[in-house]
């Protein structure tokens, strides 16, 4: 579940109240993970996938009730709140409302900032990442939202003169952009350090690729394919698969892996680090990609015409690792998986992943699995189980058998994957509230509608917490 679909009277889940109120939910219901996406500010199609930052995080969530609470907003200020849906997230419009709050935040934190220490250690922490991110988002600003290789040529190609010009010219708006971080990471801390008091670990996400308009490939374009004007050589993504029959193009600018190999893969090493600050475990999307991946020709219009190029495979974790040491990490393994991939995976002792609504495009396990893999109902790029159950199952019955069948299908499922040796079981919450397609979170290659579920204060029953409490008994989970 992620923060974004939390209740909130502002349109958008946020690092407030409600999301201590989950964490208790959790803890009363016996869970002691809790799986969310990537935090970073949302891109293309509100993607979390398509992120403007690998290392920030989203503003958006920032709690508006909080900022009040320090006295960065007056109470009569949110009084006056648009009329947002419950069940969506509307992203324009909670956008436009939330922007417009944060920078009247932002004004009042701009006149005492001086005094804060803990602000000055904030921007001294993420010295790696920060000030390039803000800058860029600055820029964004000033030349109309467009990617960085639409601005004008010197600050697109990062000349020395014309960083220098720009840092001095937007020099309030990158203060803005420091401010929002600032807030954003404080609000997580303060979530982070209550799961831990509660006995519940964080799940966090690492996409594999950073989406082309984003600081990471701006600031660090010698890192990626690109042509001598910023452009994209080649582009990420997978071929045709059980999700989608022309593949997925992602359009992610590809890593020059040898380039990055120079440096010890550094800015890998920085952004495991920082992820590790405010997660405890590290989901790795797109795994397979470190073992091979798809490389899609810049101008194609789908993925079916891309090839497997070999990844840094073992190499680059062994690097990571005598830096960082052993990283407590799930690696993503769905779809089309070879041996060689599931040999990476085994040798680097990372647990893999399994999903029930997969039961007939792949095994639930194999005989070296044991229980070194995360079982799962579905995942965000999965229908709920009871949309999958209607379309799959339903769908072939007798109307007479469908109504009694449709019952207690979820909690069937649930519990089918609860009594599993897998080492960790999670479940969406759209499955604990047994939503049909509706609540579905993403739907993938495709671009609108995606992203928007929210849940209700009142969903989270009494009844659930004690049925799902009894499940974990049961199965000693």
């Amino acid at each position: 579940m992620h923060p974004t679909s939390l209740p909130s009277k502002y349109g958008i889940g946020e690092l407030g109240q409600e999301a201590l109120e989950f964490i208790d939910f959790l803890k009363r219901s016996g869970m002691k993970v809790w799986q969310i996406l990537p935090l970073n500010p949302v891109g293309y199609g509100e993607s979390p996938y398509q992120s403007f930052s690998a290392f920030a995080g989203n503003p958006l969530l920032i709690s508006l009730d909080r900022l009040m609470e320090k006295g960065l907003l007056e109470r009569k200020e949110l009084d006056d709140v648009p009329c947002f849906p419950d069940d969506r997230v509307n992203f324009q419009a909670c956008r436009e409302y939330k922007e417009r709050m944060l920078y009247k935040a932002y004004k009042r934190f701009s006149m005492e900032e001086i005094k804060r220490s803990d602000y000055r250690n904030f921007l001294d922490k993420n010295h790696y990442w920060l000030p390039d991110y803000a800058l860029y988002m600055a820029l964004k600003m000033c030349f109309q939202n467009k990617s960085w290789n639409n601005w004008s040529r010197p600050i697109a190609r990062r000349e020395p003169q014309a960083v220098k010009y720009w840092e001095e010219k937007l020099e309030g708006k990158i203060n803005y952009h420091n401010f929002l971080q600032y807030e954003f990471f404080s609000q997580w801390s303060v979530i982070r350090e209550y799961a831990q008091e509660q006995g519940v670990k964080i799940i966090g996400d690492l996409p594999l690729y950073v989406a082309y308009d984003s600081s990471d490939a701006w600031v660090n374009s010698h890192l990626f394919e690109l042509d001598s004007l910023g452009n994209p050589l080649k582009v990420g993504g997978v071929p045709p698969d059980y999700f989608c029959n022309t593949g997925q193009l992602w359009g992610n600018p590809i890593y020059k892996w040898d380039e990055m190999a120079k440096d010890d893969y550094l800015w890998w090493r920085e952004r495991f680090k920082a992820l590790l600050n405010i997660v405890d475990i590290i989901r790795v999307d797109h795994f397979r990609g470190f073992e091979s991946y798809w490389e899609i020709p810049g101008y194609e219009e789908t993925a079916v015409n891309g090839k497997w190029i070999k990844g840094p495979g073992e190499k680059f974790f062994f690097v990571i690792f005598d830096y960082l040491g052993q990283l407590p990490i799930i690696a993503e393994d769905l779809g089309i998986i070879t041996s060689e991939v599931v040999n990476l995976k085994n040798k680097l002792n990372f647990p893999g992943m399994k999903v029930l609504q997969f039961i007939d495009k792949e095994p639930l396990t194999t005989p070296n699995d044991g229980d070194n893999y995360v079982y799962y109902t579905g995942t965000h790029d999965n229908d709920t189980l009871l949309g999958w159950y209607e379309k799959n199952v339903l769908s072939c019955l007798h109307p007479k058998r469908q109504k009694k069948l449709r019952k207690d299908v979820c909690w069937e499922c649930i519990e089918i994957v609860l009594q599993s040796p897998a080492r960790l079981a999670i479940i969406p919450l759209q499955d604990i509230l047994c939503l049909n397609s509706q609540a579905r979170m993403n739907t993938p290659s495709t671009v609108g509608g995606n992203w928007e579920w929210r849940y209700k204060k009142e969903d989270l029953t009494k009844g659930i917490e004690e049925r799902l409490l009894n499940l974990v008994k049961k199965y000693d989970r």
